[in-house]
């Protein structure tokens, strides 16, 4: 079995101790394979809150991680950086590689830089990112667990979150589901929900693609009456003619035990 940890929005400076804590004690418990942290990790992109990021990240112990910029993670109020270089608190934290991938023999996880300098706090999927996952996902073997991150969603549920709705992303998750993408993963809006694509987009998706959402992992910004939250997602690879079978967990920070808490399973059947 692989296990996946996926945190989201982190925004580190508004960062809760207790719920911290609370999350590298359930990485330790949970002992995943890969932590994947969709975005928005710092509060306002400073040097400080990207280090503390990092060691945050390192402290987890765990041997993969993928990360990807939001739209917090890009200066606000320091236009020259925002200008010449929006990326370059994120870089020197985590790398240069805006759209990273893991891949193991029975995982494929496909990073999507959808931040844009140029916009607020809007994300946006451009062709070329579309064919680019479109491509590695047709790579990938049944055995595999196929799997997209954004920072912005790709779908949502209530039409009050529309406008937080990736630019581009409806015509996304249907080349992704053609293509066989079983998961797409995000966050920006503080809401966690599971939901399949196909019942959210118009024309219908052609294959079940599951939209996972995580609400933010660890910040006092808790919004829509959702705690701090996590994912948990286990996958073990189907035998020849077996049904291709995902778990997704939804954990919820419980201020009383101080800790995180399985408050939402979902046992998903997935394409082929």
């Amino acid at each position: 079995m692989t296990v996946l940890l996926h945190i989201s929005d982190t925004h580190f400076g508004t960062e809760e101790p207790p719920v911290v804590e609370a999350l590298q004690r359930l990485a330790r418990e949970q002992a995943p394979d890969a932590v994947i942290l969709s975005g928005d990790i710092t509060q306002r992109a400073r040097s400080a809150q990207f280090a503390a990021a990092r060691a945050f990240c390192d402290s987890l112990q765990v041997k993969h991680l993928l990360t990807l910029p939001g739209n917090h993670d890009i200066p606000l109020y320091n236009v020259a950086a925002r200008m010449f270089s929006p990326y370059g608190g994120y870089k020197a934290a985590f790398g240069g590689n805006l759209e990273p991938e893991l891949e193991f023999g029975d995982l494929l996880v496909i990073g999507v830089n959808t931040t844009r300098p140029h916009r607020h706090k809007d994300g946006e999927v451009s062709v070329k990112q579309v064919n680019r996952v479109v491509h590695r996902l047709r790579e990938a073997r049944r055995e595999q667990l196929r799997v997209v991150v954004t920072h912005q969603p790709a779908c949502v549920m209530r039409p009050e979150d529309e406008k937080d709705r990736l630019h581009g992303g409806e015509v996304a998750v249907q080349a992704w589901a053609r293509a066989g993408a079983d998961l797409v993963l995000g966050g920006h809006i503080h809401l966690p929900y599971v939901s399949d694509v196909c019942s959210l987009v118009q024309p219908a998706a052609p294959r079940s693609l599951y939209c996972v959402q995580a609400g933010t992992a660890l910040s006092h910004r808790v919004r829509h009456g959702s705690p701090n939250s996590v994912n948990v997602i286990r996958w073990t690879a189907p035998v020849e003619g077996a049904p291709r079978l995902c778990r997704v967990e939804r954990w919820d920070f419980d201020l009383a035990e101080c800790r995180f808490e399985l408050t939402h399973p979902y046992d998903l059947t997935l394409g082929e």
